[in-house]
């Protein structure tokens, strides 16, 4: 058993862990000790203690468990679901000498067995003439939330086998009953212990037909149909993760407001109002925060706020495309449009404010810089995902990352929703919102249904994230 220090079973309620744990048991030299890190009790309801830990020892210092469990004679595991201590689970999943045991079970069946041990109160069975049965009702709401929380933890463990390296050895409900997989566990664990037979002291608690434990049944099997179980409809992600971005946050000279600049978005007239506000010059504004001086400026300010202001995607695909890509002047992308103009055969102007260059010949370059951006996120191209054209939600989970803010503003209403944020400092006066998009009637010129169907194909993520309708 060289190989690992001590094992963890990764399940979920009503899964037969604990049909699991008992056969792990019966092998020589390994002990599994039970709901190791449930948050409300240790090891089992009726235990104070594990491995001579109490809980309250363990609370205050978890990681004190996970040594004890390692230090113990043989091989020592536990189960672990997703509601256990999460302090614990990446340094589980980091640890190569933490064998991992993933057990699953139809979402179905464990979601209706889940509702019934509810119901009676009876959440192991020794003894078939002890056994107490009900039906339940089937609620696709609940069941859905109840899927979602396992998927969410399947993919967390996948992901930390994956970027380590590691494996698991992977069992389900269904294999529980077969001796000689539970034998080539003990093989995965190192264990040169073999069962002749499983541990039958746990009873199956509900055999009957699924039609006879849920009253509504056929409501079920309709509500089933219309499950999405391989994700049909889900809008495929493939953006590098961003970071917080907290060097680009700007905070208003005196008042505890702070701002989280999304890229090609409303910026000027933001920090234009927030100067304003405090009747000072842009140049009093706060910028170049580093997460340590952010710390400090919060602390500072008691009843801060921090908002963001989303713009809809034409027009922010429009205003990158203007401002990075149409312009050639300081603090623009002349490499990429250089390249973009040879792979797409843009007729790009020096000046774009020439008679020459007309409205269509303005959409047929935004159309082409639409299909750059398309491959561009979908991981398709050489070249980076800037940040002017990243979609807005994937720079909100950058910002969660270190600190969320408080609003998401819309820049369609940004008057008022400014008025809002100003009004939770304590301000009754405040100045006007300037001019937002300084390339709207560039973008009147050329706009159409065939313009919103391309952003659209683009940005959809945007789109459902936040609301989206058709731009005009």
């Amino acid at each position: 058993m060289a190989e690992f220090d001590y094992f963890v079973v990764f399940a979920e309620m009503r899964t037969g862990s604990n049909f699991l744990e008992a056969n792990i048991n019966a092998f020589e030299g390994m002990t599994c000790h039970g709901e190791a890190f449930n948050p409300n009790f240790i090891g089992y309801p009726s235990r104070d203690e594990v491995l001579g830990l109490s809980q309250e020892d363990r609370d205050t210092n978890p990681t004190d468990l996970l040594d004890r469990v390692k230090a113990a004679d043989g091989l020592n595991g536990f189960r672990y679901f997703n509601s256990h201590d999460d302090r614990v689970c990446d340094t589980m999943l980091d640890d190569p000498r933490c064998a991992k045991i993933i057990l699953t079970r139809n979402p179905i069946e464990s979601y209706v067995s889940w509702k019934i041990a509810k119901a009676t109160g009876q959440w192991k069975l020794m003894d078939v003439k002890r056994l107490r049965e009900d039906t339940v009702e089937f609620s696709a709401p609940e069941f859905e939330k109840h899927v979602a929380k396992m998927q969410a933890f399947q993919v967390r463990l996948m992901g930390g086998l994956q970027r380590s390296g590691q494996t698991a050895f992977y069992i389900d409900y269904e294999d529980l009953q077969d001796v000689d997989v539970m034998n080539g566990l003990a093989a995965f664990l190192g264990s040169d212990a073999r069962l002749s037979e499983l541990d039958k002291s746990l009873k199956k608690q509900n055999p009957s037909p699924m039609s006879d434990k849920v009253v509504n049944f056929d409501e079920m099997e309709d509500a089933l149909a219309r499950l999405d179980r391989f994700n049909l409809n889900r809008t495929p992600n493939f953006e590098p993760r961003r970071g917080p971005s907290v060097p680009t946050f700007v905070a208003a000279p005196m008042s505890p407001l702070l701002y989280m600049p999304i890229r090609s978005g409303p910026e000027s007239a933001v920090t234009n109002w927030l100067s304003e506000l405090d009747d000072a010059n842009l140049s009093s504004l706060i910028t170049g925060f580093t997460q340590k001086s952010l710390r400090d400026w919060k602390r500072q300010h008691i009843g801060h706020r921090s908002f963001t202001v989303v713009r809809h995607p034409v027009a922010r695909a429009h205003a990158a495309f203007c401002s990075k890509i149409l312009q050639t002047g300081e603090g623009t992308y002349v490499g990429i449009r250089q390249t973009l103009s040879k792979q797409f055969k843009w007729n790009l102007p020096e000046d774009a404010s020439q008679d020459s260059y007309t409205p269509s010949d303005h959409k047929a370059a935004f159309l082409g810089f639409l299909r750059f951006v398309k491959s561009n996120l979908g991981g398709q191209t050489a070249i980076r995902v800037d940040s002017h054209w990243a979609t807005q939600a994937n720079a909100l989970q950058g910002f969660a990352e270190f600190v969320t803010p408080d609003l998401v503003l819309r820049e369609d209403r940004l008057q008022d929703d400014l008025g809002i944020i100003a009004a939770q400092i304590g301000k009754d006066i405040m100045p006007v919102i300037s001019e937002t998009d300084p390339y709207s009637d560039k973008l009147a010129g050329m706009y159409d249904a065939e313009v919103e169907a391309a952003v659209k194909e683009v940005y959809q993520r945007d789109y459902d994230a936040f609301g989206f309708g058709p731009y005009a």
